[in-house]
């Protein structure tokens, strides 16, 4: 694994190798190997969750963390990417984590350089989010076991959401029955895994293990989103959840939109915690990717 772009193009074993790794650096019970060499955040979209836990898995890793700034780079003074990449592998950079708006980023990148270093993809576009998939693997092989078999459903704007087409391409691989709610504009035009879709929120949930919530991406919406409608017939809480899904594992990728997609009584409930362990979590699969990556990602 010299890169980490798509779950798609990881085998299961490399998925279970990245996971296993997770955990020995979440037990103690293993070392970094990589202390030394340099990783340089490259976020080109606003972060809260994955920029940071990215820069502390880096740190705990004991690797340097260079915080690289688009907007007083020079790129905004019309050096090309490849000029710029080519200029951060010869300062001695060992792999770049990249946040983007562009979907292939990497892939176009790489295509552009003649001695590439390696990327981790932590968030492209509509495409992909990797390490966020792996860290929901992560959490729901914790606290379930195993995937296999399991109904997972994730509800809302499943269009625009690359954490959801990172999840269903990582839990097809282990055997989950993959369920969708979502009104028709948040539904993708087509899809590359076998997922059930429901328009009704209490029907696609229904004796789920595993109920995903996502937010609203206002941002990536063209025209108006009607806040009221989406809240009527979408909106999760603690009645709904309780009825229907009772023992259901709660997650959410973040950031959380309180009162939209879900209700503050139940994000703040005793369900709600599996959320905060999803990016406790995440610290410690990014640890295990990077240590992959820069040790045994020779190929």
């Amino acid at each position: 694994m010299k890169n980490l772009i798509d779950i798609k193009r990881l085998e299961k074993s490399e998925i279970e190798r990245i996971v296993e790794l997770a955990q020995e650096f979440k037990t103690g019970v293993r070392q970094s190997s990589v202390a030394g060499k340099t990783a340089c955040l490259m976020f080109f979209e606003n972060s809260t969750r994955t920029k940071i836990s990215f820069d502390l898995a880096s740190q705990r890793l004991g690797m340097n963390v260079i915080h690289f700034d688009g907007a007083s780079s020079s790129l905004s003074k019309g050096e090309s990417r490849k000029d710029t990449f080519d200029n951060l592998k010869a300062i001695g950079i060992d792999t770049v984590i990249v946040r983007t708006k562009e979907d292939g980023f990497i892939d176009n990148s790489l295509k552009e350089l003649a001695a590439p270093f390696s990327f981790v993809n932590a968030g492209d576009g509509v495409t992909a989010h990797p390490t966020q998939a792996l860290l929901d693997y992560f959490t729901m092989r914790e606290k379930l076991g195993t995937v296999a078999g399991k109904k997972v459903c994730i509800i809302g704007d499943i269009a625009h959401s690359r954490v959801a087409k990172s999840n269903f391409a990582l839990l097809s691989k282990f055997g989950a029955r993959l369920h969708a709610v979502a009104p028709s504009y948040f539904k993708p035009a087509k899809t590359d895994f076998p997922v059930h879709y429901h328009d009704s929120l209490e029907e696609g949930i229904k004796g789920a293990d595993v109920v995903m919530l996502l937010r609203v991406q206002k941002e990536r919406l063209e025209g108006a989103f009607n806040s009221e409608n989406y809240i009527k017939k979408y909106q999760l809480n603690s009645e709904i959840l309780n009825e229907y899904a009772p023992n259901a594992l709660l997650m959410h990728p973040g950031p959380v939109n309180r009162g939209v997609e879900i209700t503050s009584e139940l994000l703040d409930g005793e369900k709600g915690k599996t959320i905060l362990e999803q990016a406790h979590n995440g610290v410690f699969v990014r640890m295990a990717v990077l240590e992959i990556i820069n040790t045994e990602g020779k190929a």
